[in-house]
């Protein structure tokens, strides 16, 4: 394993597997490549602003969850449409909002889910 600076470089799937010597499936790396560096950031930036201990332990951090994310894909995880397109993650615009940037009644709804509060509820 190299260095933090070393890994700040990193831009291809591939090259992350190979940083951390990690074996992989070229295939599924080709399929889910998107997916996986989509939730493998997701796990980089949590740790940002954390002590971990130092670079060598941040690393290890980063292999975890890049075996982490990894593992969940190889085992047959398949992200909703929510999941990658961060649709729940951004709060729509409602009728006293023009639009979501605007919007001052915004609320967690569940689980990191957002949502106007001053929307009229949808019924089916």
């Amino acid at each position: 394993m190299g260095t933090l600076a070393e890994f700040q470089t990193i831009t291809d799937t591939e090259d992350f597997f190979d940083f951390f010597d990690l074996a992989y499936d070229e295939r599924l790396v080709q399929v889910k490549r998107f997916h996986m560096m989509k939730k493998f950031g997701e796990m980089v930036e949590k740790a940002k602003g954390h002590d971990m201990g130092g670079d060598d332990k941040l690393l290890e951090y980063y292999k975890f969850a890049l075996i982490s994310v990894y593992k969940n894909f190889e085992n047959g995880y398949s992200p909703s449409a929510a999941d990658v397109w961060d649709m729940f993650d951004k709060p729509s615009g409602c009728g006293t909002c023009s639009t979501s940037s605007s919007c001052n009644d915004i609320e967690e709804v569940s689980h990191g889910v957002h949502a106007c509060v001053s929307q009229a509820p949808i019924s089916f």
